[in-house]
This record gives C-alpha cells, sequence and structure tokens, in this order.
C-alpha cells in the first residue's frame, strides 16, 4: 500500500494516503457450513508499517460479493438477475447476506440508479444484511451492561487543565464504537474544527479510555497502539430538515441523528458502514445516547408525513414472542445520508441490521512488492 519507510503520502504503493484508501480485503471461497464465500479484512496504517485485524469495513466488504461472482467463486444460474450471496467475515467472526445485481453475462451488473450520500455516480443497489451483529469483538451488544456510560478522561492534554467526564453508549454491533454525546464533550473541542488537532487529541484521549470500558484494552497506554478498534463517533440531535432528498432511499430529508465520525485518528469523510450498523443498532434500543438525542430531534419538529412507521412481524426463526420490530432510520453524516434497517426483537436482540452501497471494479492486475 505505500506506508513502509513511514511514507505519509504513500507514493511507493497504491494507497490513497487516508485510512479510509489504504485497505486490503483477502477474499477466497469457504469451505464453511451456510456460506459461500469468506475474506479478511487488514487496515494498512498511513505512514507507518503497521496493520490492524481487529475490526470489519463494511464499504469494503460491500465489493466482496460482486468481486467473488467476477472470479467465479459463486456462479449465477442461466437468466438470474438476483444473487444473495452468504459471506463471512473472519476478523469478526461474523456473517453478511449480500444482495446483488447479475448482468446478461452472469457477472456482476456495475451499472444502475441507486445514489449513495458522497458519492457523484449511481450503480446498482448492493443490498448488505449483517445478520445477528451484536457482540463483534466483545460477544455481547453492550459489553459494559449499560446503555449508557459516565465515564472519566483521566489523561489531560494541554487543552484541558483537569479531567473531563464524557457520556458515551459503548456498543458492539459489526465492529465497537464509542457513541459520545456532543453535549459532553469539553468546550475546547466545540471551539475549533472537528478535524483539528486540539480536536482530534481529545476524541483520541476519549477513544482511549472507552478502550478500556469496553475491555479491550488494559489500559489508556495500551489503548494507544490499537487505533482501528474501538472505532468512536459523536452524536448530536438532528437539524437535517428540508425538501425530499433523492439521494435518500427514503425520500424525505428529515434525520434521525447527526453523527461525525473518525477513523484512525481523523476525521471520517462520511460514516463507516460498520457505523452505520452499530448506530442503527443503538438507535432501535431505548435508553442509548442516540435514542434519547433522536427523541430530542423527534420532540422539536413535525415528524414528515411519509416517515416509516415500525412495523412488526412474525419471526420465521424461533424468536422467543415470535415478534420482530422493523425500523427505519436516517442518519445525517458529513457527506449527506443513509439509510438504516433494523430488525430487533422485542427482548432489544439485534436480529439483523441492512444497508445499501453500490460498487465498481477499479483496475485489476498485480501489484509488485518491495520486500
Amino acid at each position: 500500500m505505500g506506508s513502509k519507510d513511514s511514507d505519509l503520502r504513500q507514493l511507493n504503493g497504491v494507497g490513497g494516503a487516508t485510512s479510509t484508501t489504504s485497505k486490503v480485503c483477502i477474499v477466497s471461497k469457504s469451505d464453511r457450513p451456510g456460506v459461500d464465500v469468506e475474506y479478511t479484512f487488514v487496515q494498512v496504517a498511513v505512514g507507518k508499517s503497521a496493520i490492524d485485524l481487529t475490526g470489519n469495513c463494511g464499504n469494503m466488504c460491500s465489493g466482496v460479493a460482486a468481486f467473488a461472482l467476477d472470479e467465479e467463486l459463486v456462479v449465477a444460474e442461466p437468466g438470474q438477475t438476483e444473487l444473495a450471496v452468504r459471506v463471512f467475515n473472519t476478523n469478526t467472526q461474523s456473517t453478511i447476506i449480500e444482495t446483488i445485481e447479475v448482468g446478461p453475462d452472469g457477472r456482476f451488473q456495475e451499472d444502475g440508479t441507486y445514489c449513495i450520500s458522497g458519492v457523484n455516480s449511481s450503480g446498482s443497489a448492493i443490498k448488505m444484511t449483517f445478520v445477528d451483529p451484536a457482540g463483534s469483538m466483545t460477544g455481547t451488544l453492550f459489553p459494559t451492561g449499560n446503555r449508557q456510560d459516565n465515564f472519566l478522561v483521566h489523561n489531560p492534554l494541554p487543552y484541558a487543565s483537569a479531567p473531563f467526564s464524557v457520556t458515551a453508549t459503548l456498543i458492539d454491533a459489526a465492529n465497537p464504537f464509542v457513541f459520545v454525546d456532543s453535549a459532553t464533550l469539553p468546550e475546547a473541542y466545540h471551539n475549533t474544527d472537528a478535524n483539528s488537532e486540539t480536536a482530534l487529541e481529545i476524541i483520541e484521549a476519549v477513544r482511549r479510555e472507552g478502550a478500556v470500558h469496553f475491555g479491550l484494552a488494559e489500559d489508556i497506554e495500551t489503548a494507544a497502539f490499537v487505533r482501528g478498534t474501538p472505532k468512536i463517533a459523536v452524536l448530536s440531535p438532528s437539524q437535517y430538515t428540508g425538501q425530499p432528498d433523492m439521494l435518500s432511499t427514503s425520500n424525505y430529508q428529515s434525520a434521525n441523528i447527526e453523527v461525525t465520525s473518525y477513523s484512525m485518528g481523523k476525521v471520517h469523510p462520511s460514516l463507516q458502514l460498520t457505523g452505520a450498523v452499530c448506530l442503527g443498532s443503538a438507535l432501535s434500543i431505548p435508553g442509548t445516547v442516540a435514542s434519547d438525542l433522536s427523541r430530542k430531534r423527534i420532540d422539536s419538529i413535525f415528524t414528515p408525513p411519509d416517515t416509516p412507521p415500525e412495523v412488526c412481524v412474525r419471526d420465521s426463526t424461533g424468536d422467543v414472542d415470535g415478534i420482530v420490530i422493523q425500523k427505519n432510520f436516517v442518519i445525517a453524516h458529513r457527506s449527506g445520508l443513509m439509510d438504516v434497517l433494523v430488525n430487533v426483537a422485542t427482548d432489544a436482540r439485534i436480529k439483523d441490521v441492512t444497508v445499501f452501497r453500490t460498487a465498481r471494479r477499479l483496475f485489476e492486475g498485480n501489484v509488485l512488492v518491495d520486500l
């Protein structure tokens, strides 16, 4: 990828000099029962020779089924126009069902009319359903046992004369995330740009404390060595209302919540797909920071007339009550909107979470590695 010799620009490789463009998926046909293909995700650090295998990347995952079809790891039947591929992620030991369109030639149909915020071109919609996403690294949805935690950030930096306390939800669905209530961050964070050195230091200090509370690190010093997990995002009540937005499948601009996400010590340009899965899970469960902040939005504005309602459906997979609640959410991020569909059981178990992406093959060939 070009991170050798501490090259921040990755000139001696194919990385794009940002954490979001310095990633690799290693894909193979799977021998696991009920799984078609599997992959291992590798986050390659920018500016140092280091990799992180602790988490998953949803955006990278969105291309796995298309790649598998084109490389004949899976095969469509003649005349088949849609294919559901069961994909297993080895990092988090989780299953994703990717439904892709198939062209007349039996290969992935790239062209389509679906648009996602932050991407200028359209493509065919890739439906990604994360099955039973809770506990990807910790084994449980709420590792601390709480839907909200207040914890002290013990590492005062030059911007603060003393430790500060934040309110956050520590939740593990598809990836472990620290979702922080923006209002509880120190004034120094709000007085500067989200990507400034001061803001980044504050966020990293909170993330490290969150890692300890998650049980993913013994102390904040150890947490500093693993930047990929847990991930962290700042939540605020949504102010995103107005005219219909064709980029959203819900076709209206009102969002349930606003998020600024961070990746490997920098502001994420939009929101990680696993972040959408995790945030959708948090929104669907009362008492989380996300749920409480979304209620502030609902209480302060009129609900749009076409807002998708919650829908109760019978569950065919043996749920205790036989009932699953389908919930639709719209998340506002730094590049636009993202739709999330969550199926949650009556006992607050997350059955699955669905999001949509597009993908396109950019190049193929050999990368020469200088060892």
